[in-house]
């Protein structure tokens, strides 16, 4: 059993969801990012996304884009963001996991990537653009070293489909809200909770929803259908803006933003 499977069958015997929070690693420095990932640790904070950045995101909307550009423009590299969350995973209960694209694990290799991620204490990767077709080489080393492959179903995805990718998951299923790119919105589709009450029948594994996230009545309306909710886009404005303001203050506003989706989480 993973991490990740321990968490969600605590948080189910507990009756809790999860919230998880996005960090994009290396923004403005890693020093930064283990120190927000501390804190929401103790704040309550139940998993956390670590984003690799990547010079072509596949998914990502402008907020995210830019802060991995920043990263980049700073010359953060996998082996220095795996070394931060060796240092970092060891203090927090919180497990980890990792978003990035496939063309970062080939290249470094696919095994030796999830050796190295698993050494640093990360327990799944999300790999949004390697398709459930062309997944099996990662899968199987997944499974055998018990690291979670973390795959999305989106709104357009074909119900035939999403029922592969849920066999070829482990960990928990990112449904994707929303047709289009991360970001914060107003207001989330209204068929998007009967479209994960849907894939919930299909499949045992936890679902979490993901992109647009980011208001407390977002966190009320999908609740009570998902595992886990994830927030990214609201988290990284305001990790930009350590240039404008002191890092101690960006670090207390962005503790207390997720204390308060936390609170909705537990009302």
């Amino acid at each position: 059993m993973s991490a990740i499977d321990r968490l969600f069958k605590r948080l189910r015997a507990e009756g809790r969801k999860a919230l998880m929070p996005f960090v994009t690693a290396g923004d403005p420095d890693l020093e930064f990012t283990g120190k927000l990932v501390h804190r929401l640790a103790r704040r309550g904070a139940s998993m956390f996304e670590i984003g690799l950045p990547y010079s072509d995101p596949i998914a990502d909307g402008p907020v995210i884009q830019a802060s991995y550009t920043r990263a980049l423009d700073r010359g953060v590299r996998l082996a220095e963001i795996l070394a931060m969350l060796g240092r970092t995973t060891p203090e927090i209960e919180s497990p980890v996991v990792t978003m990035g694209s496939y063309a970062t694990v080939y290249r470094h290799g696919p095994r030796a990537f999830v050796t190295e991620a698993k050494a640093a204490g990360v327990a799944g990767a999300i790999v949004p653009d390697l398709p459930v077709e062309e997944s099996d080489e990662l899968a199987a080393i997944c499974r055998a070293e018990d690291f979670s492959l973390i795959q999305l179903v989106t709104p357009t995805t074909p119900r035939d489909r999403a029922q592969r990718i849920a066999e070829q998951t482990t960990g928990f299923i990112y449904y994707v809200s929303v047709t289009g790119i991360t970001g914060e919105r107003n207001a989330l589709p209204t068929a998007l909770v009967d479209q994960v009450a849907w894939l919930r029948e299909q499949t045992p594994l936890p679902i979490c929803i993901g992109f647009g996230i980011s208001r407390p009545e977002h966190v009320r309306r999908l609740a009570p259908v998902a595992d886990g909710l994830i927030v990214g886009s609201a988290i990284v404005r305001r990790v930009a803006e350590c240039g404008e303001r002191s890092r101690e203050e960006v670090l207390s506003e962005i503790e207390r933003y997720v204390g308060g989706l936390l609170g909705e989480l537990k009302a």
